[in-house]
């Protein structure tokens, strides 16, 4: 299968071409590319069938090379250090999303699912698109990374975070014991900002539609809904004050 690489960072695209080589030798890595544009010049040339794409590039990011290329006849395994793409769509797309820094197991399991699909069964890049814009506009789930693989949490569920060093806990609704997930909190702040939530602290983020009363003080605190009280950092209070008379 001719593959290509599409990565900005020059590190990436060589560990990714070196594991390939090393785990995946049935595939005959064509062309390495930089940024979206070399990476679109190079699919229109090579004519591949399996492309490596890194989802976020200076400049335009890895949509647009599937939205400015001509052929389409390519199996399409997203790369990314984030995990707050539409994930869900993608994997029901029968594609694959591989986490960065990517593992032996995930990287051949990925590369055995797109030979299988290759070329009757592969999924078009317009299709990909489609199903991109009607997940990207839904806030139902997330998925983050476990310790075992990504697990798919309802957004409603999630009462708070708590920052743990570099992984994060996630409080749930109705559950027992948090959730530990693989990133820190500042990466599930980028996540969740849009979604409802707000960022308390540098240790707590919280959803605030599980928020039960704020005590005032000179940061404050909030009490959610399990009982767990959250602390307000007085340089956040203005903006959370702000926040809350909007809902």
């Amino acid at each position: 299968m001719k593959t290509i690489i599409i990565d900005d960072e020059e590190h990436c695209r060589e560990v990714l071409r070196m594991q390939l080589n090393r785990y995946c030798p049935q595939l005959e890595i064509v062309a390495c590319s930089g940024s979206a544009e070399e990476g679109r010049a190079a699919i229109e040339r090579s004519q591949p069938d399996l492309v490596f794409l890194d989802v976020e590039m200076p400049g335009a990011d890895g949509f647009s090379v599937l939205e400015n290329c001509s052929w389409h006849r390519f199996s399409v395994i997203f790369t990314t250090a984030h995990d707050r793409y539409a994930i869900k769509a993608i994997r029901h797309s029968a594609l694959d999303f591989l986490l960065k820094p990517i593992g032996k197991e995930e990287l051949v399991q990925a590369v055995n699912k797109a030979a299988e699909l290759h070329p009757a069964a592969q999924m078009q890049a317009d299709t990909v698109l489609r199903l991109l814009r009607e997940q990207m506009p839904q806030f139902g789930r997330v998925a983050l990374p476990t310790f075992d693989g990504l697990r798919m949490i309802p957004v409603k569920d999630i009462l708070y975070c708590e920052s743990e060093g570099s992984y994060t806990r996630i409080f749930l609704h109705e559950s027992p014991k948090p959730v530990m997930i693989c990133r820190p909190l500042r990466d599930v702040d980028d996540t969740l900002r849009d979604k409802g939530f707000f960022r308390t602290h540098n240790s707590f983020i919280i959803n605030l539609s599980h928020m039960f009363k704020y005590i005032k003080g000179d940061g404050g605190d909030i009490v959610m809904a399990d009982g767990r009280t959250v602390p307000l950092a007085r340089n956040r209070k203005q903006e959370f004050l702000e926040k809350i008379e909007k809902l």
